[in-house]
């Protein structure tokens, strides 16, 4: 960020009037800027990253003026904080103004003597992200992963950060240094021997009833389900949302390419359903064979305003695989 932050110190009265004789300027810049002694980049929020850096002021006694830019930079001017961590009972904050046609603003702030003090800066950074994907790779027999999650971090903010505390949405914490236009992927999960369940969904309102019917073999979604407990090999934090991409060993020792999805926030205790496919080794026929209204109420003028619905609905479900298979079929109710 090309921001500059400097002090104005108080002179005395003759000194200042020899200022104010001289003929206006633009604002000067009477001391360096400190260099951030921390920096705390959050990921919390996709629109916009909190950005909180802590820097080292030298203030001298009575008033001092704190100047604040970021010319270059995407910085919401509403969002930018100034809070004193050190000295806080003799260091006070007096306001902020806004120079005109410029990306900055100065803080007043009163100090009781003359001292070095500790300040945090915050404010919110558009054109710095992050994106979570996902690897699996599942043995032969399916029952099993390997997973791997990559924090994939991009910068094109204008701003270079060096050595900063990046921090996730759950809270995980990273060191890091990352330049403007600059995209880096970092390897923060890495459990093998993840337990797995290999299912199947037929979902009555989205796929066929009678697929002999059809011309074409209708599919039905395979997902492996990853628990989020410890049991499974996980369960200690929650697992981010992003791109999955799996992957199956063949038993050549090489792996086949199965799908590719993506997983919403999964809370610790809560499944990641990721699906692979579709399969035709099942097969869900199903069939209505009664569908009646019964305990008709009809209003005053004889139209009917309410029943109830009596159905019977056949379901025939075909395995041609070798092995049992875990299918869930979901019916619906009108109305509810």
């Amino acid at each position: 960020m090309k921001e500059k932050i400097c002090i104005y110190i108080m002179f005395s009265v003759a000194v200042t009037f020899l200022i104010l004789a001289a003929p206006v300027q633009a604002r000067i810049k009477l001391v360096a800027l400190p260099e951030r002694a921390t920096t705390i980049i959050r990921l919390d929020n996709p629109q916009a990253t909190m950005i909180k850096e802590e820097r080292v002021l030298t203030l001298q006694e009575g008033l001092n003026k704190v100047d604040f830019s970021w010319k270059g930079v995407s910085i919401d001017e509403d969002s930018i904080r100034l809070t004193v961590l050190t000295q806080q009972d003799k260091v006070t904050l007096l306001g902020v103004s806004y120079p005109p046609n410029e990306a900055a603003l100065v803080w007043a702030i009163h100090s009781k003597d003359a001292f070095e003090v500790t300040v945090r800066i915050s404010y919110l950074l558009s054109n710095i992200d992050r994106l979570i994907t996902y690897k699996c790779v599942a043995n032969k027999e399916e029952t099993r992963i390997n997973l791997k999650s990559f924090l994939v971090l991009r910068n094109f903010s204008g701003e270079d950060f060096e050595n900063v505390s990046v921090l996730l949405d759950d809270g995980q914490c990273f060191e890091q240094s990352i330049s403007h236009e600059e995209t880096k992927q970092l390897l923060f999960l890495n459990k093998k021997g993840v337990h797995i369940e290999k299912r199947w969904t037929f979902d009555a309102r989205k796929l066929p009833w009678d697929p002999e019917k059809l011309e074409t073999n209708v599919g039905i979604p395979v997902s492996y389900r990853i628990k989020n407990v410890e049991n499974a090999g996980l369960g200690t934090f929650v697992l981010l949302d992003g791109k999955v991409r799996v992957f199956q060993e063949d038993g050549y020792k090489s792996t086949i390419f199965l799908g590719e999805d993506y997983t919403k926030l999964v809370p610790v205790g809560e499944n990641m359903e990721i699906y692979i496919g579709d399969s035709r080794d099942i097969v869900v026929t199903q069939r209505k064979m009664q569908d009646e209204r019964i305990n008709v109420r009809r209003n005053r003028k004889n139209r009917i305003i309410l029943y109830d619905t009596d159905e019977l609905i056949k379901t025939t479900i075909e395995n041609f695989k070798d092995k049992s298979a875990m299918l869930t079929v979901i019916q619906h109710i009108p109305g509810q």
